[in-house]
């Protein structure tokens, strides 16, 4: 059973037994609560997140059901040896700590999903070449120079996160190794010094319209993501007329994905395109520094296509239950969201994050393609490199292309794109149109 109402009393009163999930965020808690022990045959989710806890307990393992466990916003300042002995534990997410230590012996081989975003963390134990199952791997804003040899044995690996880190050279940060890892699907490595002043070249080189703060008018907030703020806006554009528009204000914090100004870079250097969410322009003078953009105004009756990955699914989307398409609507999405890829990849970017969720779609299947928070320069000095990128860029299509399939009135309609997307250049070849 989940409990309703969950607090350090109502552990210590007896009223969580056998709870399955238990969340016991932002208690000040300094120290791992013993009470928690009386749930061993229970307990599968514990979420510890902003207490200012330093260490887990030696008999943790008694646990044995435990398989997710998030100690994120602690003080930790070593990620904690005592993981790698619990036998189910399968999803660790201690982001945002103080963590400059990752112990060889912390990594159990069963470990499915890893995060460590927003740490110190300088090197990563070749012992993570024995997590033959690791999907997920999350290493944003860290201050790694490279990448153990073992990774390239993650053959599990789908999706890692690099951004914000201390790689100096491109090798250093995608060896050959990782590249050819066969499932890796979604990638993000901006914000390094190896890229960032590729970045501000390409930034620099796209022209951009500078839109006043004083000329927007910021209304309701439409949604909000790692990297920010949306809100509708009216914008009075300098003929006097008065425009409806989108504006994202930027947090300017690092992000599971990456610096806001990397994801900055992108939006503007991913030019026009009918299948991508447009920038109008820049936002200037905002009065408290904030950097922002004012995007296209996605009309209401676009939707998006899938909810994000859970914790059980991982690292593929979640769709609503009965979500079904006709092939004339998954033929449109496919086509338009792959063209929308490459345009990117013409404009030398890579997307990253090429999910359903991250997409949004009328009911004629017209789709339009965001969310530019884990997208990446290509290299412009080694074509194999940049090549190996886009190929992983494009396994996305493949998996989006098998949902929609999944999901689709007539399956076999979709099956030649499945087989196309899955295998060959979406930027050499066009898909087919029936």
């Amino acid at each position: 059973m989940t409990p309703t109402l969950q607090t350090l009393a109502d552990l210590r009163a007896g009223r969580l037994a056998g709870a399955t999930h238990v969340d016991l965020r932002h208690c000040q808690l300094a120290e791992f609560p013993r009470e928690l022990f009386d749930l061993a045959d229970t307990l599968e989710q514990l979420d510890l997140s902003g207490n200012p806890l330093r260490a887990l307990p030696d008999d943790l393992p008694r646990l044995h059901a435990l398989r997710t466990l998030f100690c994120s916003n602690c003080a930790f300042d070593t990620l904690p040896a005592v993981l790698g002995r619990c036998e189910r534990l399968d999803l660790v997410g201690f982001k945002a700590n103080a963590i400059a230590h990752v112990p060889a012996e912390s990594l159990h081989p069963q470990l499915r999903w890893l995060i460590l975003s927003g740490n110190r963390v300088d090197a990563i134990p070749e012992t993570i070449g024995a997590c033959h199952r690791l999907q997920k791997l999350a290493l944003a804003g860290n201050r790694l120079t490279a990448l153990p040899a073992g990774l390239g044995r993650c053959e599990s690996l789908e999706l890692i996160r690099l951004s914000a880190n201390g790689f100096e050279r491109w090798d250093d940060a995608l060896p050959a190794g990782l590249l050819a890892l066969p499932r890796l699907t979604w990638l993000a490595f901006a914000g390094n010094p190896f890229n960032l002043a590729q970045e501000t070249r390409a930034l620099q080189a796209t022209p951009i319209a500078a839109i006043p703060w004083t000329t927007l008018q910021v209304g309701e907030l439409l949604g909000q993501g790692a990297s920010g703020h949306i809100h509708a806006a009216r914008w009075r554009t300098i003929t006097g007329g008065d425009r409806p528009v989108a504006v994202k204000l930027f947090k300017g914090e690092v992000t599971s994905d990456g610096l806001p100004a990397s994801e900055m870079a992108a939006c503007i250097a991913a030019g026009v395109h009918a299948h991508l969410i447009g920038v109008e322009g820049r936002i200037a003078g905002h009065p408290l520094g904030t950097q922002g953009l004012v995007l296209g105004l996605i009309p209401p009756h676009y939707r998006s296509l899938a909810g994000p990955p859970s914790l059980a699914s991982c690292s593929r989307d979640v769709y609503a239950a009965g979500r079904r398409f006709t092939a004339t609507q998954a033929r449109a999405i496919a086509t338009g969201t792959r063209d929308a890829l490459a345009h990117l990849h013409a404009r030398g970017l890579m997307h990253g994050d090429f999910y359903g969720h991250n997409i949004l779609v009328d009911e004629a299947g017209h789709a339009l393609l965001g969310d530019f928070g884990a997208a990446s320069f290509l290299p412009d000095h080694d074509d194999a490199m940049a090549e190996a990128l886009r190929r992983i860029d494009r396994r996305a299509v493949g998996v989006l292309v098998d949902e929609l399939a999944q999901r689709c009135d007539e399956p076999g309609a979709l099956a030649e794109l499945r087989s196309f997307c899955a295998e060959r250049s979406v930027v050499a070849e066009p898909l087919p149109s029936k």
